[in-house]
């Protein structure tokens, strides 16, 4: 019998990510509202990637890179801002 290995499919918050930046992620959500709109769009993303990885939701797998890809964009910007 093959060994099958299961990926566990997690999500990509921003604490979660950059956990030595939470204070300042909380900072700017509350002070800055282009990162509030970036950081709102990006969990949004985030969280349509994970119900489409978990199965919870079907998509083509066009959509899915697209989607990838797009919260890699946001995730690099809302970095950028986080550390400036």
């Amino acid at each position: 019998m093959p060994n099958i290995k299961t990926q566990t499919m997690e999500k990509h918050d921003l604490h979660h990510e950059f956990p030595e930046l939470s204070e300042k992620i909380h900072a700017l959500k509350t002070s800055d509202n282009h990162f509030k709109k970036l950081f709102t769009e990006y969990h949004d993303i985030n969280n349509e990637v994970h119900s489409i990885e978990t199965g919870a939701v079907v998509t083509a797998d066009e959509t899915l890179d697209l989607l990838r890809t797009k919260r890699v964009y946001l995730k690099d910007e809302l970095y950028k801002l986080l550390t400036r």
